[in-house]
């Protein structure tokens, strides 16, 4: 790893280690991967947890480690390596290789590194890994945990979990499932087993796949990677993120359910959506072509099963308004998020099945994309007894038409300043337009006065 002089002197002392299934899963097995998984896979979630001093008491890397064992046997194939069939195809082979472990240590207090100007996109990049799948496809971990401690005594724990093997969904349940067994790790009671679902279908695999008459406007393809999994963008983009109070958001909600019956009250993510449309269409303005007019929501399918499930079930659909977004009122826009959402996931999946899953596309960027993490049970992740202070969660890979995520700014009924209701946004864009959307923002109250704001 090599950082620039100042963060070497922030962050230090990284050791790596190996870390895999407690139990040998077996001999020649494999986890093929669905198209909906192969879409993903020039994409990373990257979670960060925050803990206190109090959280941390006693918890050392040897107790951590001896956990992630028991975890790994639950999700068995998630410490596996990737490999390809004779068709190209990747699949996972689940031979035990493990998750990279990596430790670290932070002369800052958390506080401070949370006020420092350019945390969002520089320094948390130093608390949590950023490798990639490849060049080689035999010694590149899916999952690598990064364990920092710092000067005050907290923790960070932060999770780069290759988006092949799930969403951010899955990410989470697997966190929580290690809080869970370290929470009875040298007590009498055993850990309960979970009810773990493997990537299964309802279908299986089709060779000749149904042909696609209308192609999916959330994914697009990209010149070939070959084995090393990295998204090339055609400009400089940037990361900022800011809070919105349960306050701001009552104003924000208000400006866009005015008019409406009680009984049609608008959501709040397609509430915050419609605002930062708006304003990036605003930045955007001479360039407003029909891509600018389409973009990608990601949310959870409450239809489908997440707990304890490990593969991409997200709903995945766009949006196209047929006119200038900036001349369109937010209740519009709110309306068109809600009701005219294309569900793409069966033709992303007959797409990428057109050649075996061999071609390479991104889904985060290939359109502005919004992303609705209010379900993932991020705080769900807990520390003798503690849940974390803060949970940072974005996405790599992010093509240059951006993305937004949107998830919670606290654990429910924290009673702190940005938790209880309030949200995180991060969003990731084009570096040159990021000084005047910031501007645009902040015209509609958003990164003003809710923490550490438009960092």
């Amino acid at each position: 790893m090599v950082f620039a002089k100042v963060d070497q002197e922030l962050v230090y002392g990284f050791k790596l280690s190996s870390v895999g299934p407690g139990r040998v899963t077996g001999s020649d097995v494999v986890h093929d991967l669905s198209g909906m998984d192969i879409a993903m896979k020039l994409h990373y979630v990257k979670v960060l947890y925050f803990f206190s001093s109090q959280a941390a008491q006693g918890l050392s890397l040897p107790r951590f480690k001896e956990t992630v064992f028991e975890c790994f046997c639950d999700f068995y194939y998630t410490s596996g390596r990737l490999r390809r069939s004779e068709s190209g195809r990747p699949y996972i082979k689940c031979n035990d290789c493990g998750a990279r472990f990596i430790e670290a240590y932070c002369d800052m207090t958390i506080d401070e590194c949370l006020e420092m100007k350019g945390f969002y996109s520089d320094l948390q990049k130093l608390l949590v890994s950023q490798q990639v799948i490849g060049p080689e496809l035999t010694f590149s971990p899916p999952v690598l945990i990064q364990f920092t401690r710092f000067k005050c005594g907290g923790i960070s724990v932060g999770l780069s979990w290759a988006h092949i093997l799930g969403d951010a969904f899955s990410a989470a349940n697997f966190m929580n499932r290690w809080g869970q067994i370290m929470a009875t790790f040298g007590s009498n009671n055993t850990p309960a087993n979970l009810q773990y679902k493997s990537n299964t279908h309802d279908h299986e695999r089709s060779k000749n796949p149904t042909p696609v008459h209308d192609e999916p406007l959330s994914l697009k393809w990209v010149d070939p990677v070959g084995d090393h999994w990295i998204v090339s963008n055609n400009c400089r983009m940037d990361t900022f993120s800011f809070h919105i109070t349960a306050s701001q958001l009552a104003t924000l909600h208000s400006e866009t359910s005015a008019g409406r019956n009680r009984s049609d009250q608008v959501p709040i993510f397609e509430s915050i959506c419609a605002i930062i449309w708006k304003c990036i269409a605003k930045v955007k303005l001479g360039e407003e072509t029909a891509q600018a007019r389409t973009v990608t929501i990601c949310k959870s399918d409450p239809r489908k099963p997440t707990k304890g499930v490990v593969t991409n079930t997200q709903i995945i659909s766009s949006v196209t308004l047929d006119s200038s977004v900036t001349e369109t009122d937010p209740k519009r826009l709110v309306t068109l998020l809600v009701n005219e959402a294309v569900d793409e996931r069966i033709r992303m999946e007959e797409v990428v099945e057109r050649d075996d899953g061999v071609s390479d596309f991104i889904v985060y960027g290939a359109n502005l994309t919004f992303v609705d993490l209010k379900e993932a049970d991020l705080y769900g992740f807990e520390l003798n007894g503690y849940k974390p202070d803060l949970v940072y969660c974005t996405v790599n890979g992010v093509g240059d038409e951006g993305a937004v995520f949107v998830l919670p700014a606290g654990p429910e009924g924290s009673g702190q300043a940005n938790g209880g209701g309030g949200r995180m946004v991060t969003i990731i864009f084009k570096e040159n337009l990021v000084p005047e959307l910031k501007t645009e923002l902040a015209k509609k109250g958003l990164g003003q006065g809710g923490g550490h704001d438009l960092t």
